[in-house]
Formats: C-alpha cells, structure tokens, sequence
C-alpha cells in the first residue's frame, strides 16, 4: 500500500514577494516582478530586463559568516526552507530527523560564483581563487546546505533537468514518501542566474524577450500572439512534504494532496520541444494515469507558459490532445508573465502557486494577454485572477534537453 502524500509547507523566494503570503497576494493583484537588471551593468545587453528578487537580505535567514560561503542560490534555497519549515509547523527537535530529508535542484547552480571567480583568475592568477569557490558553484550544495542548517539525515538529493528541475525534485520527494522511505521531505528548486554569461548566453540563443526593454512590465505574455521570448527571473521554491498519517500526527494543516506525478522526455532536440507537444501530452496523461483521475476532473492548469512561440503552442495543443473536448473547460494560466521564468527554480515556485489555487479556489491570471493567436484558444484566465472551484490542478514543467515533468494536486478530503 502506498503512502498518501500531502503539502503542509509553502516556502516562496520570488520577484514579486518573499514568503507564501506576500507571494500569494501578489499573484492575485496581478503584480509585475520584472524590471531593469540591477545584478549588473546590462546597458549593452541585448535583454536588459528580469525578475529579481528585491529587498532579499541572507542574514534573515542564515548566520552572516556561512551566508558568505554560499552561492545566492543556495542562499534562496535555504531561505525558502526556513520558511517551509515554519509554515509546517514542523518542530523539528521534536522529529525524528533521520526521516526527513532534501530534494532540492538548480538548473545552473551557482553561476555568478564562477564569473567572479573567472574574473579573479584571468585578472590576479590561481593563488587567488576562494577555497569555497566549488562547494559554492556545484548545483547539489543548495540541497546539502539545506540538509546541514536543519540537520535533516534523510535522502538528499539533486535533480538538475534545466526548467524542469523543481518539479522533478517534488515529483521523486513524492515518490520517496509513497514508497516509505522518509515520513517527510522539504522538495522544491531554487536558480541566482541573473549574470552577465547566463544573460548573454541565453539572448545568444534567441530565447529571450529582447523588444521590451523599455517596457518591462509587459515583456513576459504567455499565449498572447505578440509574445517575444521569455524574461530571466530568480528565487526559490520550496515545499514541504509529508505522508498524511505523519501530518495527521502532529495536527498539521494541509493545503492539497499529491496524488499524480510524470516524467517523460521529448528525446527530440537540445532547446526546441517535439512537434505539437506530442511528448508533454503523454507526459500529463502519466499524471492523470498515476491518480487515476480523468482530465475532465481536472479544473486548472498551472502551465509552463514561457512567452516563447514554440512552448505555448506546444503545450496548448498538448492540453487540448489530453482534456479532448473537456478543454474548453479547463482553465489554464501562466504566472511567468508576473514572475518571469526561473528556471531550475520554476517547478518548485509554480507547484506553491497551484497548492494555493486548489486550496482557496482562486486561479492566478496571465498578464500582458491582449491579442489571441490562432490556435491558441484556451481559457488562460486574462489579466485578472478568476474564482472557480478546483478541484484538482497540473502543474507543467518542461526543460532544454526535453525533460518534461507533470504534478497533479488534490483537494484533500479524509
């Protein structure tokens, strides 16, 4: 028999708000995150625009001379515990520890460690690179980190699977659960991408929206016919995890069951997802077939929604081939158009989005949709969050190299 699995932890490092309440307040107002790049000087920058996360202060959350030893996204990653953690209501000298463990990922890892450290090698030579400059750029220390500050023994492990990382690190925590090895997990992504190398590089590549900045608040527009590339954004997503009779235990409060989890792969091209998003249909029907739930059942879709052509077309064909007529029903949104797209952190940030959405039956909007698209002709809740009663929702994620991830979240009812 397996475990039921249950969210009872929200913890949100993000462009628009610091903590699951604010996070949340901003989704429903429609609050834009992204604005002109302060990390570094981007003037000559073919993108000059991303979701930073403002007023972020480390030492809130970790002892000022271990901050120092971490990249910016272990930082979030261990931010955005601490207040999972405290969401839960986990007392954790009253755990047992060897029980709970980290599944947290970073699509990059610590990538403003290595530009400093890169600078510092070309201009003052070997001797004067940090003894911490690997430990700070590998991708795992952000899960490590996290081990370490809470002293959790269990199964710790990094999934890196570019934009679908913290799914993939929240759909295998699942797993753990199900299966008994651990009675709790904190699982989520966390990516500090905004720097000179991962901006240019991604504008290299085409992918980034490039015509808006000067207007930045409306440069990120999933499903919108004028979309233009996706807008870089930062943070950490974090939830915590727990089988239900472990929650049940210790009277904790539960936003929304997992009860579907899939992974797949395009297994097609480096960046560009397979034709008409064949593999991310089969990918949400591996969701719907672990719940054993129809699609018809389910009201909301926090989708990938990147602003690009090729994934928002993909992935409303893919929604339309899996819900069949049913998906003119279903309600699909995209909260990169506030937020921006954070990479290995967007699973983690978009699943506390859709626990809230099943929870409080209200859907967060898709800003910046003014012109529709042929073919693209969803709900995707335009502009203004909308009320509807969710009974379950999917939460997509799909990353360069083809990794494609799905989650399914329930109302919780004994």
């Amino acid at each position: 028999m397996k475990n039921r699995v249950v969210i009872t932890g929200l913890g949100a490092v993000t462009p628009i708000g610091i903590g699951k309440d604010e996070f949340w307040k901003g989704l429903l107002e429609g609050k834009n995150g992204i604005e002109k790049i302060t990390r570094f000087d981007a003037s000559e920058y073919g993108a000059q625009i991303a979701g930073e996360v403002k007023d972020f202060d480390p030492a809130a959350f970790i002892d000022k001379k271990e901050a120092k030893r971490m990249d910016r996204y272990a930082q979030f990653a261990v931010a955005a515990s601490k207040l999972a953690i405290e969401d839960a209501g986990l007392e954790l000298e009253k755990e047992n520890c060897d029980r709970i463990g980290t599944y947290i990922g970073a699509g990059i890892g610590g990538i403003e460690t290595m530009h400093s450290q890169y600078e510092k090698l070309f201009a003052k030579g070997p001797s004067r690179i940090s003894p911490f400059f690997i430990p700070m750029m590998i991708a795992n220390l952000a899960t490590g980190h996290v081990a370490i500050q809470f002293g959790l023994h269990g199964p710790s492990e990094c999934v890196v699977t570019a934009c679908a990382t913290g799914t993939n690190c929240i759909g295998d925590a699942f797993r753990v659960i199900q299966r008994g090895d651990a009675d709790a997990m904190l699982a989520g992504g966390t990516e500090a991408c905004i720097s000179p190398a991962a901006v240019a590089g991604f504008a290299a590549m085409k992918a980034l929206c490039m015509d808006h900045n000067d207007d930045p608040a409306h440069a990120s527009r999933p499903f919108d016919k004028n979309r233009s590339g996706f807008v870089m954004g930062e943070g950490a997503g974090i939830v915590v995890l727990e089988s239900l009779e472990h929650a049940k235990a210790r009277g904790a409060h539960i936003y929304a069951e997992v009860v579907g989890y899939g992974a797949n792969s395009d297994a097609y091209h480096m960046t560009s997802p397979a034709p008409h998003g064949t593999y991310q249909a089969k990918c949400m029907q591996l969701a719907l077939d672990d719940a054993g739930i129809a699609a018809a059942e389910v009201d909301y879709v926090n989708a990938h929604g990147t602003s690009t052509h090729l994934n928002d077309e993909g992935e409303s064909e893919a929604i339309k081939a899996v819900w069949g007529e049913a998906a003119k029903d279903v309600s699909v949104s995209s909260i990169k158009s506030m937020t921006g797209h954070l990479l290995g952190a967007a699973g983690g940030v978009e699943a506390i989005a859709t626990a809230l959405t099943v929870e409080n039956d209200m859907m967060p909007p898709t800003m910046n949709y003014e012109t529709p698209d042929e073919g693209l002709d969803l709900d995707y809740v335009p502009n203004k969050a909308k009320a509807k009663t969710v009974r379950a929702a999917m939460s997509n994620s799909f990353g360069f190299g083809g990794h494609n991830a799905c989650l399914l979240l329930k109302k919780y009812a004994e």
